[in-house]
This record gives structure tokens, sequence and C-alpha cells, in this order.
């Protein structure tokens, strides 16, 4: 309920945060009052809205800011009020100790059976094995550039 409330309290103040932008004059609106711009026709008076408009923005940003941290906290304490004591599973677990005497155990691995499947080696005085011919294919002929 009570974010409900701050989210509709958030979108009024960025609607009207938005329309105070928009209401006020650009650095270069000062260029046109030297052409007959009436300053003494405004709503605001003859010194215009410059100030009052940049107070209103300035008061609306720092609620703006304001109800956003608040929402924010909020929602975290919401989401999960006892986010210390959360159960991490496996992470959470003590960490293993290493062995105090000191002798450092490395697994060895297990030597694969000598099997006569398995082709040996190639003799080692050089010797490449020639590819096996097969007759019914013939060797391909080049073919003639066109240059």
């Amino acid at each position: 309920m009570l974010l409900t409330v701050f989210n509709i309290l958030f979108v009024i103040i960025a609607i009207a945060m938005i329309a105070l932008i928009l209401m006020q004059r650009g650095a270069g609106a000062a260029a046109g009052s030297g052409f007959g711009g009436g300053a003494s026709a405004t709503v605001f008076g003859a010194r215009g809205s410059s100030n009052f408009l940049s107070k209103a923005t300035k008061w609306l940003a720092i609620s703006f800011f304001a109800v956003t941290l608040f929402m924010a906290w909020y929602a975290m304490h919401r989401a999960n009020p006892n986010a210390l004591d959360m159960d991490l599973g496996v992470m959470g677990g003590q960490v293993p100790v290493a062995p105090v005497d000191g002798a450092a155990t490395t697994p060895v691995a297990p030597q694969a059976p000598a099997d006569a499947t398995v082709p040996a080696a190639p003799a080692a005085d050089g010797a490449v094995p020639a590819a096996p011919e097969n007759s019914s294919q013939e060797s391909p002929q080049p073919t003639p550039q066109n240059d």
C-alpha cells in the first residue's frame, strides 16, 4: 500500500518537473527581449518567471530524488529482510582445512591397460609409409587456362 502511494506521488512529481522545465526560457531567450518582448504581460509579473520556476524545479527535483531513494530502500528491505541470514547452500559450508602433516598427496592417474588393438608407434628409422595406390581412380589432368 505504501509503495503504491509513493509510486503515484513519484509520477505526479515527474510530470510536474517535466512541465516546469519545459516552461522555462532558454539561455538565448534574452536576445529576443530587445525587440519588444513584453515582460509586463507575463503571468508571473515584470521580473518574469525565472525565479519562481527555477525554485519550484529545484524543490521538485529534491523531492523526486528523496522519493526515489526511499522507494529503493523500502523495496530492498521489504523484498529480503533477512539478507544477512540467508542460507547459501553449498557455498555457505565450511572451507576444508589443508592437511597438517605436511605431506602433499598428489593423485596418480590410473594406467591404461596394454591392448593389442592399439597400433604401435612407427619405427624411429625415419621411413615414411607410401600412400596406397588405387587403380580405379585416374590421376587428375591439369586443365588448360585461357589467358
